[in-house]
């Protein structure tokens, strides 16, 4: 310890003496304090150049002081300018965004409730918002929402820029077309960069009370770049009413043109899957589709394929796969399809059709007209469509043009479906072995050659040839004209109709043979004709005889016509039949 009286100045009292004082203080007094020459070994003490480099130097009072108002008047600054901004930009307030929303939909909106968002995001959350369009005491609105809200960005406050616009509940219920006017929404100044609404359930009303609305719902649905000058991006999975299953796609939409609105572009991609045809009343089979398209709302061109891996008429007993691959116009604005082309296959055979699905003045829902036709086809494959047998009536190569109209409404698809068209087939023979034996033994008889016996069908003394005539389908029943079809031996000219429903046959006509038209039958009836044979000679060209074809598909019968279709008595007339079991009775 240094003794008594000693000039030097400890660490602590130094310390402790300064602190309240200025550095300016602190030093002046440390001069005064007595001060020695030298300091003994190992001694705690510090000499004043040793302590005065380590002493901190305060920053004055009156810094800080300043610092603490500039911060404050900083704040003051900033928060009276978001008031004033608030009162004259925020856009976040109800009736800035309930007008933002009337002028888009052409509605007037109103919302059960409201609040405001500052932070992390400004905005703000409506619900119970309604859209009402047509202001008539209890009309429905045009769409509701639960719950609507709306997040911004501070930057994108001045710049009309929307971060996310999440709908949820929303329904919306478009009235019957033309029904009321709608102004035509001019491109938004606000641009959002997603909108998301999820669970929307669109329905689309009927001009017929009676009648249910189709209803569309939007599992997912979202679009972005909404109200920009680029395309908007789109993504949505939807249930199609007609005929029922799901819709996925993609694509990019716009810019909206709000002077043409026809020519806003839009192009995508687009998977259909399990669509129920049975839905049409007459069809049935689960169809999957797939495809792109682009073009504008009202003009937009489709190309894409379908299957129907079990495809059938309702009445037939007889499934197949159905495949296409099409090229369509879809007019957006109205509904209305235009097939370019459409080459559908099944089994062997192949159809192609044009035409459109399209509505028509003064009649509710679409209408098809379609034109279809194939060459080289075969009649089986067409036939098995309609029949409940087996196996078709007929076989043989087949071509045909046909106009096909289907009117929309409720009733059965053979019933309501109308047909004009022309058909031939060549090598053509019956399927069903009576049938086909009355073919035969006409044929064998017509070139009087009664001893001729074979079963081979391929024999060419054994087909049709040449079968050929034009077709009326109306209400089910086909109605034939200028038939003609031809054996060896003999040509058969004929008229008359098909009942597809109950598959009666009624066709009447005349029948030119080589040999005496006696030949072409067997027995009794042989000889009783035997004695017509010089009435039905038709010199040079042989023998010409009225003949009919009546019965039903499983029960065929050939005959002589000799006393017209209906006598006068309007009953049938007595008909010599041409059964193959007359030949038993040689």
């Amino acid at each position: 310890m240094p003794p008594a009286g000693s000039p030097q100045i400890s660490c602590i009292n130094a310390s402790a003496f300064c602190l309240p004082a200025s550095a300016e203080n602190c030093i002046t007094q440390l001069r005064l304090q007595p001060r020695a020459n030298t300091a003994p070994p190992n001694s705690l003490g510090l000499t004043m150049s040793q302590v005065l480099p380590q002493t901190p130097v305060r920053q004055p009072r009156r810094s800080k002081l300043t610092a603490l108002a500039g911060l404050v008047l900083g704040l003051v600054a900033v928060s009276s300018l978001a008031i004033f901004l608030s009162a004259f930009f925020w856009p976040f307030r109800l009736d800035t965004v309930t007008k933002e929303l009337a002028d888009e939909s052409d509605s007037k909106v109103t919302a059960g409730s409201f609040h405001a968002t500052y932070f992390p995001h400004p905005g703000c959350v409506l619900e119970q918002v309604i859209f009402q369009h047509n202001p008539k005491s209890g009309a429905p609105p045009l769409i509701t929402v639960k719950r609507m809200t709306i997040r911004g960005t501070f930057t994108g406050i001045f710049a009309k820029h929307v971060k996310l616009v999440l709908v949820e509940g929303m329904h919306i219920l478009i009235p019957p077309l033309g029904s009321e006017h709608f102004k035509t929404p001019k491109r938004s100044s606000v641009v959002i960069d997603d909108l998301v609404a999820d669970g929307t359930l669109l329905e689309v009303a009927s001009r017929e009370a009676s009648t249910p609305p189709l209803q569309f719902s939007f599992p997912r649905f979202n679009i972005s770049d909404v109200g920009s000058n680029t395309p908007a991006t789109f993504h949505a999975t939807f249930s199609n009413p007609q005929p029922p299953g799901e819709i996925t796609t993609t694509g990019k939409f716009g810019p909206w043109n709000a002077d043409h609105v026809g020519q806003t572009t839009v192009s995508g991609n687009y998977a259909f899957a399990h669509a129920d045809l049975g839905a049409f009343h007459g069809i049935s089979g689960i169809l999957s589709s797939s495809g792109k398209y682009s073009g504008t709302l009202e003009h937009i061109e489709v190309e894409g394929s379908t299957d129907v891996p079990l495809f059938s008429v309702v009445r037939s007993s007889h499934r197949t796969a159905l495949r296409t691959r099409f090229h369509a116009v879809v007019n957006a604005e109205n509904g209305d399809v235009f097939l370019q082309s459409v080459n559908g296959s099944f089994r062997r055979t192949t159809i192609w059709t044009q035409g459109r699905v399209a509505g028509e003045a003064g009649q509710a829902g679409k209408t098809a007209v379609l034109t279809m036709g194939s060459s080289d086809g075969r009649i089986q494959d067409l036939l098995l469509l309609f029949t409940k047998a087996p196996q078709a009536p007929m076989s043989g190569m087949v071509s045909f043009n046909a106009r096909v109209s289907l009117p929309p409404g409720q009733r059965p698809f053979l019933t309501k479906v109308e047909l004009q068209g022309d058909f031939g087939i060549d090598a053509g023979s019956f399927t069903k072995s009576d049938t086909q034996e009355g073919v035969n033994s006409l044929s064998q008889g017509a070139l009087g050659d009664k001893n001729h016996k074979t079963d081979d069908d391929s024999d060419p003394r054994n087909v049709l040839s040449d079968l050929k005539g034009h077709v009326s389908l109306r209400n089910g029943i086909a109605t034939f004209s200028n038939l003609s079809f031809g054996v060896p031996g003999a040509l058969a000219q004929m008229q008359g109709t098909y009942n597809l429903i109950s598959e009666k046959i009624d066709l009447h006509g005349t029948l030119k043979t080589e040999a005496e038209v006696s030949k072409t039958t067997h027995g009794i009836k042989a000889l009783m004709l035997k004695v017509l044979d010089p009435f039905f000679k038709n010199k040079p060209s042989g023998y010409m005889a009225p003949v009919k074809i009546t019965g039903t598909y499983d029960h065929p019968t050939f005959g002589l016509d000799l006393g017209g279709p209906k006598n006068k008595g309007d009953q049938p007339a007595n008909v010599y039949t041409l059964h193959p079991s007359d030949q038993a009775k040689q």
